[in-house]
């Protein structure tokens, strides 16, 4: 049973512990509110303002659990807490585990900070969770795939355009990489597993994996330095460096170029060619 009183009142202190700044937000001139504002949270939780402003009054329907998910997040939530508001909302709170979609408090906020680099959060099969908006500038939405497509393993044997953004001659090795890594992860995670499940789709659709994989290859680690093909400024070398939050098996991927280069020209001009999009 929801517990509408205790969820008013932790929806409440949750938004007025956050500052503007610890969730990627510019605080502005003439800010008064402590905390946040209804309406900033509202747009962070993807929901409307009325919708968020009656749980936080102890009004409206019972949350789902897609709501409360968004809410967790949207307010930097972690897995404790975040379980605490599925209770209050009278729904037990989903399992923990690899699986898990949940961002940990810490890595969003490196990812709140980094407005002007490539950077994005990952599942350790390839779904992206939240993007930076260079991120998005650099490969497109991928945050917008759903089902097994979400991961970009999944999509590097089904779809051709996943390979577009990848030089050429970096094909065969990703190719390899592919397979070698959902491998590695059904052994990890075992047979009962989404990776398992995953490699079960992809031998069903894909000549090009089913090849791969019975190649048994194992361990084949991604390149320090990534080649993309952007159909706007052209040819990037970027390197590419990893935070690993090992409780939930997330990685947070920062794309960065050597100053000088003319791969750091490109990343320049792709800010200004992303911001104009955004506009």
């Amino acid at each position: 049973m929801i517990d509408r009183p205790g969820l008013a009142e932790f929806l409440r202190n949750r938004r007025q512990a956050l500052q503007p700044e610890d969730v990627g937000l510019p605080r502005g001139r003439r800010r008064r509110t402590d905390g946040l504002r209804r309406e900033e949270v509202a747009s962070l939780c993807h929901m409307s303002v009325d919708y968020y402003s009656r749980l936080e009054r102890e009004r409206g329907p019972q949350p789902s659990h897609r709501m409360l998910a968004s809410i967790a997040q949207g307010l930097h939530m972690s897995l404790d807490e975040r379980d605490h508001l599925f209770r209050l909302a009278g729904h037990n709170p989903p399992p923990r585990g690899t699986s898990n979609d949940h961002i940990g408090p810490g890595l969003l906020r490196v990812l709140d900070r980094l407005d002007d680099t490539p950077a994005e959060i990952v599942t350790e099969l390839g779904e992206t969770l939240r993007q930076s908006p260079m991120g998005v500038a650099l490969t497109g939405d991928t945050t917008r795939y759903t089902g097994p497509a979400r991961s970009v393993g999944y999509r590097w044997f089904t779809d051709p355009a996943a390979r577009r953004i990848h030089a050429p001659e970096e094909h065969p090795f990703l190719t390899r990489m592919y397979a070698s890594g959902l491998r590695g992860l059904v052994t990890l995670r075992g047979a009962q597993s989404r990776a398992a499940h995953l490699a079960e789709l992809l031998l069903a659709r894909s000549e090009e994996f089913r090849r791969v994989w019975d190649d048994h290859e194992i361990g084949i680690r991604p390149h320090d330095v990534k080649r993309f093909v952007h159909p706007e400024v052209g040819a990037l070398e970027l390197t590419c460096q990893r935070l690993l939050d090992p409780d939930q098996a997330h990685l947070l991927l920062v794309y960065t170029a050597i100053p000088g280069t003319e791969s750091h020209e490109k990343l320049q001009m792709l800010s200004v060619i992303g911001a104009q999009t955004l506009h």
